[in-house]
């Protein structure tokens, strides 16, 4: 994952984030920054988001595989999780090229807000799937169990496409201001749904106030990229690697 941001960083260092210097250099700038309140505020945000909408992926993809035999089903559970991976690395190459496009904060902002509807919906909402053994808390999804493994495997595929943009564009919304922090937390993301996702779905069941925290975050980046976003369009996201 490092060497493939490295590498598009080297690719876009025009218009991005730069070469592998620069973006060590970002890194090491945020990071050694660290104790500051805005960049120790960014990084809290940037965690509380990854952690929750790693959950939340792997809540999906359980939910959805729940009405398969048990051979099926962890198939369709294997390709959400690899399909996620690669989604995220996809969308965190191209997001330095996607912020430079005037009007993103503001759109992003919005689709935040859709995804924090969707976690307040589900928060408060009795599961339609029975869940799958292999991911605890997936019984209270609010999410429909796919009835044949063509089926699933496509349900998977899409909901892993919106929420891997989520993920993306939240981590960004969160960390614009500071692109080491934005670099570590697209890294982690990544890492997160590869290697803990289903540990953290239960842990978000289990204690449901991690998820309103996380819920209450997300508003909150979203709100800020709406204000910004609408105040000057030109700054933010964009401006950030100008």
């Amino acid at each position: 994952m490092i060497e493939l941001l490295l590498a598009a960083g080297t690719y876009g260092a025009g218009a991005g984030l730069g070469g592998p210097a620069e973006m060590w250099a970002a890194i090491v700038k945020d990071f050694s920054n660290i104790t500051e309140p805005a960049a120790f505020s960014a990084f809290l945000q940037v965690l509380m988001i990854d952690l929750v909408l790693a959950g939340d992926n792997a809540i999906v993809v359980g939910a959805l595989a729940a009405g398969l035999p048990a051979e099926q089903r962890r198939k369709v559970i294997l390709i959400g999780v690899i399909a996620a991976l690669v989604l995220r690395i996809a969308f965190a190459l191209v997001v330095t090229q996607l912020l430079q496009i005037v009007g993103l904060i503001l759109v992003g902002g919005l689709l935040l807000l859709w995804v924090a509807w969707k976690m307040w919906r589900d928060l408060n909402h009795g599961g339609e799937s029975a869940g799958s053994p292999e991911i605890e808390g997936d019984e209270r999804s609010g999410v429909r169990a796919a009835k044949s493994f063509t089926g699933a495997v496509w349900a998977v595929a899409i909901a892993d496409v919106s929420m891997s943009l989520d993920n993306v564009l939240a981590v960004a919304g969160a960390a614009r201001d500071h692109p080491g922090i934005l670099i570590v937390g697209l890294i982690f993301a990544v890492g997160l749904m590869g290697i803990a996702a289903n540990v953290i779905a239960k842990y978000i069941e289990r204690y449901r106030w991690i998820a309103y925290v996380g819920l209450v975050v997300i508003v909150y980046v979203a709100g800020k990229m709406i204000y910004d976003g609408w105040v000057d369009p030109q700054v933010g996201l964009g401006r950030m690697f100008a």
